[in-house]
């Protein structure tokens, strides 16, 4: 296989990998979301929405941990990933605290902040990602 060729597959690799884990955020959202709901552990993400957002970043880090296992990843590459998720309260909580942005806000501004930081910590072990089991 020529460089070129094993570049090319490589590339493929991360952008599978990239694909796989937005699935398997949203999935571990849904899916832990609905059982939480479903035994009274539901609560409103507007009266409530630091623990909303807490709970919703774990239940997408949750997905995205056993997903990444699975595949064979190690376990540091797994809690980078996981706190991407989380990575957004940082800037984000103190605006909401101020009165800057508002729960939806919050939500949708951290949803967006969510994938360039997924990327770049995959970026940052580009090898990892490139190279992982089929």
């Amino acid at each position: 296989m020529t460089q070129t060729a094993t570049t090319a597959r490589g590339w493929r690799r991360f952008t599978l990998h990239y694909v796989e884990m937005i699935i398997a955020m949203f999935v571990g959202m849904f899916a832990l979301g609905f059982l939480q709901s479903a035994v009274g552990l539901g609560f409103s993400h507007t009266q409530h929405p630091e623990l909303g957002y807490l709970v919703m970043a774990f239940n997408m880090s949750v997905g995205m941990a056993a997903w990444m296992r699975f595949r064979g990843h190690a376990w540091q590459p797994t809690l980078e990933m996981c706190a991407a998720m989380f990575a957004p309260a940082v800037p984000l909580f103190p605006l909401l605290w101020l009165g800057v942005i508002d729960a939806g806000g919050l939500m949708v501004l951290a949803h967006v902040a969510m994938f360039p930081l997924m990327l770049g910590a995959m970026l940052l072990r580009r090898t990892e990602y490139t190279h992982c089991a089929d």
